[in-house]
């Protein structure tokens, strides 16, 4: 029997062995019609495994989940493809790079600024575990992470790794290596706030590899967060993320993507309330987060990067992430139809 896209969807979400065995045979999925969630030219994805809250966030879940929701393009943290190739596992409680509150949960204070780390020292054990087991691993060995996603329709446009000043040029080689092996097109990390020679070296790396790094913010994020690191190489770029923007008390979401554009590597929707109205994370189209007009005007523009659902307000008591996370998407398609 050949399914639907829209049929498949439906039964995926209530059936985990459809899904199960759509992905392992790509046939089926092939039959289906591969999903899709690019409209009018503008390409929407989104940030997993962030964005599927309190959900099994192994690597194979969130293709089924990509796959059932039809979005066909990702922006993805390194731990779950680092895990499917067999890292050294997080030890309990331990707080993930990239500012989860945990596998699949969202930050314990989302609609804060960002506190600083504190790592302990089971933290840095693991952290050097990881590295060494990094150079130990090829690159070569997620070219199979990249095609079983290709296989089911999904592209990596994003690989989510933070770079530090203690990671060896041995590993920034390795990262970027792995980046262009995933098939992505651009690194990105969180902004490292007041280390201008940190984003000097990567910017260096990322030249010497010819691959976009996106550095994201939060609510330190103002029109000229960026500047100091895109002076440095014109491999450092923006990862800007409008709902933290709009938080940070900005009002030139348009003319900033305007200005920008072509640095912008890709862009975060979420839906935030202004200082004014309290900073909180809402559903879409009850914020102050101009999510329509900046679609619009990707759309217009032709503008090339990829537009990232990144969900983070509450997921109601009768819904679920994955759920939500389809209204964000039919927001989208909406805006851009």
């Amino acid at each position: 029997m050949t399914y639907s896209r829209r049929q498949f969807g439906k039964l995926a979400l209530t059936s985990l062995p459809l899904a199960t065995a759509a992905l392992s045979n790509p046939k089926i999925l092939f039959a289906a019609g591969k999903p899709n969630s690019k409209f009018n030219g503008v390409q929407i994805g989104v940030i997993t495994p962030y964005s599927y809250h309190n959900m099994p966030n192994d690597a194979k879940s969130l293709l089924e989940y990509m796959v059932a929701d039809g979005i066909n393009a990702t922006e993805i943290h390194s731990e779950p493809i680092e895990e499917w190739a067999g890292a050294p596992k997080a030890p309990q409680m331990q707080r993930p790079a990239g500012g989860l509150g945990g596998p699949g949960r969202p930050p314990a204070q989302p609609n804060a600024a960002r506190a600083p780390r504190v790592i302990t020292p089971e933290q840095k054990a693991h952290a050097e575990s990881v590295n060494a087991w990094r150079l130990s691993t090829p690159p070569a060995k997620f070219e199979e992470f990249r095609k079983w996603y290709a296989d089911a329709g999904v592209s990596i446009y994003g690989f989510k790794l933070g770079l530090t000043n203690e990671m060896s040029d041995e590993l920034y080689d390795w990262t970027f290596n792995v980046t262009k092996v995933l098939g992505a097109n651009q690194l990105t990390m969180e902004m490292p706030d007041g280390d201008s020679a940190l984003t000097a070296r990567i910017g260096k790396f990322a030249a010497k590899h010819k691959m976009m790094v996106g550095y994201h913010a939060h609510l330190q994020a103002k029109p000229d967060t960026w500047d100091e690191a895109m002076s440095q190489s014109p491999y450092n770029g923006i990862n800007i993320d409008m709902g933290h923007y709009t938080a940070a008390g900005n009002t030139d979401q348009v003319a900033f993507l305007k200005k920008n554009y072509a640095r912008i590597t890709s862009m975060h929707l979420k839906d935030r309330k202004s200082p004014a109205h309290g900073e909180a994370n809402m559903p879409w189209g009850e914020g102050d987060t101009p999510i329509k007009e900046l679609l619009q005007t990707m759309k217009k523009e032709g503008y090339k990067f990829e537009a990232t659902i990144e969900l983070e307000y509450p997921v109601p008591a009768d819904s679920t992430s994955g759920k939500e996370v389809v209204k964000c998407l039919n927001y989208c398609k909406a805006a851009l139809a």
